[in-house]
């Protein structure tokens, strides 16, 4: 196994377990959508995507969005996407991500590596906690949603 940086000539395979992470989430299948959602994110450089591979096999991948912290004036990385496929899972997948994710934001000399993850996802809190992620407790976490405003 080894974590890649994707790039355009892995749009589909990342778009599709794009496609797999958002039915996971209870969105409905689009594969059209995902490889040009990918794709735009790939050409503007708008994120980061890792992916896990062995030999002709795509296992899972991880996406990190930029961002920065005002008040310390440092770059920050949101880890916005992080998925494995089911036959694939419990064999360090996941963990490669982290690691490959991690030594990039340390590279990048951001200040931290922020995450969210559903309050029912148990596994993926065990992960992140093994890793060292800790839950904020200094702040709520807020969301307008501007879809449903008239």
């Amino acid at each position: 196994m080894e974590a890649v940086r994707a790039n355009l000539e892995h749009i589909l395979e990342v778009a599709t377990l794009f496609n797999q992470y958002r039915m996971f989430y209870k969105q409905e299948s689009n594969l059209n959508g995902a490889i040009e959602f990918i794709t735009e994110r790939i050409k503007k450089k708008d994120s980061i995507i890792f992916v896990v591979k062995d030999e002709d096999k795509y296992l899972g991948f991880t996406q990190l969005y930029p961002s920065f912290s005002s008040v310390s004036m440092k770059r920050l990385w949101i880890l916005n996407d992080l998925y494995v496929t089911e036959a694939a899972r419990q064999k360090g997948v996941a963990q490669m991500l982290l690691d490959t994710a991690k030594k990039f934001a340390i590279e990048s000399k951001a200040k931290s590596l922020d995450l969210q993850t559903a309050i029912d996802n148990k596994s993926a809190q065990a992960l992140y906690e093994k890793n060292g992620y800790q839950v904020d407790k200094e702040f709520f976490s807020y969301s307008l949603n501007l879809e449903n405003l008239k």
